[in-house]
Formats: C-alpha cells, sequence, structure tokens
C-alpha cells in the first residue's frame, strides 16, 4: 500500500514510559514510541497528566510517521504506572 508523505499509519498504544527528561512516551504497538506532551496551546492532551488519563487511552490509535519510514523499532524501557515523586 502507498502512502503520500502527509499521511501516516495508525497505531494503537499499548503503554507509557518517561523519558530521561520526565516526559511521557506512549508505546506504540507497531514497535515505536511516541512523546504525548501536554504542551498548551499548542497540544492540549490532558489526559497525559493522570494515570487514569493515559490508562483510558489505551488502544487508542495515535499517528505513526516512523512507520511510513519504516524505522527500526525503538527502545522498550519498562513501563512506567506513576509520575515519580
Amino acid at each position: 500500500m502507498l502512502y503520500s508523505k502527509n499521511r501516516t499509519i495508525p497505531s494503537p498504544i499499548t503503554g507509557y514510559h518517561l523519558d530521561d527528561e520526565g516526559h511521557w512516551v506512549a508505546q506504540l504497538e507497531c514497535g515505536h514510541n511516541q512523546h504525548v506532551r501536554h504542551d498548551p496551546p499548542l497540544v492540549r492532551r490532558e489526559w497525559v497528566l493522570s494515570e487514569k488519563g493515559r490508562r483510558s487511552m489505551l488502544g487508542f490509535r495515535l499517528a505513526c510517521k516512523k512507520c511510513l519510514e519504516c524505522a527500526p523499532h525503538d527502545a522498550r524501557p519498562p513501563v512506567s504506572e506513576e509520575c515519580p515523586d
């Protein structure tokens, strides 16, 4: 299947982890990772701020540009359950 440059491939969220700077990263079923920041006014993702919110988005399909680029799978640290204090 061919995709244009403006297209993406949707992939379900399977878990999350925190990066080295404490930002939440979604782990996608396709093997890629994607930051899911709440950064208003540019990006409003209030669901990222709580465990309940993140859990509610498991299975939600995020657009994965890395799949279009045939990028190798990303490293997967253990899934984080809660924000560190």
